[in-house]
């Protein structure tokens, strides 16, 4: 379980009604990436290993370039 001592940093990001959390943790397994969703207080979490961080990074950038190409 984590705890808030395991909170290494945190962004926020406003979208119209819904806001995005990013939180660095650290947990028995390493390091995680915790990403929240929450929209009128429904919330949705997914955990990205911090190791695969690039990865995911490199991959919302192609999906990025895509969306700037179709708009």
């Amino acid at each position: 379980m984590l705890v808030d001592s395991d909170l290494l940093h945190t962004e926020k990001i406003l979208a119209d009604r819904k806001v995005f959390f990013l939180d660095l943790k650290r947990n028995a397994r390493g390091m995680v990436v915790k990403i929240t969703e929450d929209v009128g207080g429904n919330r949705d979490t997914i955990m990205v290993p911090a190791e695969i961080l690039g990865d995911f990074i490199a991959a919302l950038d192609d999906i990025k370039a895509t969306a700037d190409e179709q708009s």
